[in-house]
């Protein structure tokens, strides 16, 4: 009876399955946060948006054949399968992260492949830690980095010349981190500015609600 659980990376219609499933995997997930001095109140933490998630696991690609840990028969060679990960990051495009029986199926970047080919006692396997970055495109958007900081741009060939909303209705689902970054603020300047109608928690804002922007 097969393994439910399969680890495939897939690039350019390509598919890997991963000969030796890991024995774990590490996915790191956060948010952004921000500090907000309240007059007479003290320090509040606004909670953000969340932050893409990382992925990082270990195995080794097998020389031979072995019912107690590979998943099939037909194994790739183990240069062949370092080869096909590290054009995939010369590529630089994304790859597909699939682990079947689980809810996991991202798109990702290769952000560290390191490799240790024979070990001693295991001639002619390969040993390697990847990590992984959740990714997501930016369809209308042009990302210049330049000394560690990123601009986006939009990719419109004229100027957006509508006048800019001087208030905004909060809607289900918003946050002042969301609604500070729609609007080129910070959520620190938009509860300065609302203070009153958000009241003590910057945290806790209501449908309906009409912010200064």
């Amino acid at each position: 009876m097969s393994n439910p659980i399969q680890f495939w990376l897939t690039f350019d219609g390509a598919r890997l399955q991963l000969p030796v499933n890991p024995e774990t995997i590490r996915i790191n997930t956060s948010h952004t946060y921000e500090e907000v001095n309240v007059v007479n109140l003290g320090e509040y933490t606004v909670i953000g948006d969340a932050r893409l998630r990382d992925f990082s696991f270990s195995s080794f690609f097998p020389k031979e054949y072995n019912p107690t840990y590979c998943e099939y028969e037909e194994l790739p060679d183990p240069w062949s399968a370092v080869a096909r990960i590290e054009n995939a990051m010369l590529a630089r495009k994304p790859i597909r992260l699939t682990i079947t029986g689980t809810p996991i199926n991202y798109l990702v970047t290769i952000r560290d492949f390191q490799y240790e080919p024979e070990r001693a006692g295991n001639p002619g396997e390969i040993y390697y830690e990847i990590n992984l970055k959740e990714y997501v495109a930016l369809d209308t958007r042009r990302v210049e980095v330049s000394g560690g900081t990123a601009k986006v741009f939009t990719t419109t060939t004229r100027p957006d010349t509508r006048e800019k909303p001087n208030t905004y209705t909060v809607k289900s689902g918003d946050t002042l981190t969301k609604i500070a970054l729609r609007y080129g603020t910070t959520a620190r300047d938009l509860y300065a500015k609302n203070k009153t109608t958000i009241g003590p928690d910057p945290n806790t804002i209501k449908p309906g609600q009409v912010l200064v922007l």
